[in-house]
């Protein structure tokens, strides 16, 4: 007999609907970094996105036990529309566009699990990847959101064109000028990873 964490994501929903609480915490586990990652990325806000991953699960929840989920297999991208959509509006009704600020609170990359061997690499690592952060800061939103659904997230271009509302080709071509304007940056700030 499979253990639930073996469970795929169909038989997790489907355990869910009919009443296992446990089911759906082992869903959440498996995904929550991915989900509130990207969230994060588009808000530059930990409090904003810890009340807007919260609603993302809310709404989960509610579409799933109201058995208003079409199965597709698909759960994770599905998810990731409903944070990427959530944002959108918030975003909406505030009458304002996120806009990258300096701030002591976490970043993206310390929501990644990384390991790290020593306080050495743990300093080098947290510099380079303020540099990938101020890096990805200066690209515009639409290449930015990208490059982190495919290099944070691990999105496949399709998943990444059903989120952001784009065709494939649109996908890739925001990912090949985000990645050619990463490297410009880096050649025009001369900066190594």
């Amino acid at each position: 007999m499979k253990t639930l964490e073996q469970a795929t994501d169909t038989s997790l929903i489907l355990a869910f609907q009919e009443g296992d609480n446990a089911a759906f915490e082992v869903l959440m586990e498996r995904y929550k970094d991915r989900i509130y990652s990207s969230i994060l990325f588009l808000v530059k806000d930990n409090y904003l996105a810890e009340d807007l991953f919260q609603d993302v699960f809310i709404k989960i929840i509610d579409t799933l036990k109201n058995k208003r989920y079409t199965e597709e297999g698909k759960f994770l991208p599905w998810a990731l529309r409903i944070a990427h959509n959530l944002c959108v509006d918030y975003f909406r009704k505030s009458k304002r566009t996120p806009s990258a600020k300096n701030t002591d609170s976490k970043d993206i990359f310390e929501v990644i699990n990384i390991v790290e061997d020593g306080v050495d690499n743990k300093i080098m690592q947290g510099q380079s990847h303020d540099r990938v952060r101020k890096m990805l800061d200066l690209l515009p939103e639409e290449q930015r959101e990208i490059i982190v659904l495919r290099h944070f997230a691990n999105l496949s271009f399709k998943e990444i064109a059903e989120i952001t509302n784009c065709s494939i080709n649109t996908a890739l071509g925001r990912m090949r000028y985000g990645l050619i304007n990463l490297r410009k940056i880096m050649i025009e700030k001369q900066i190594v990873l």
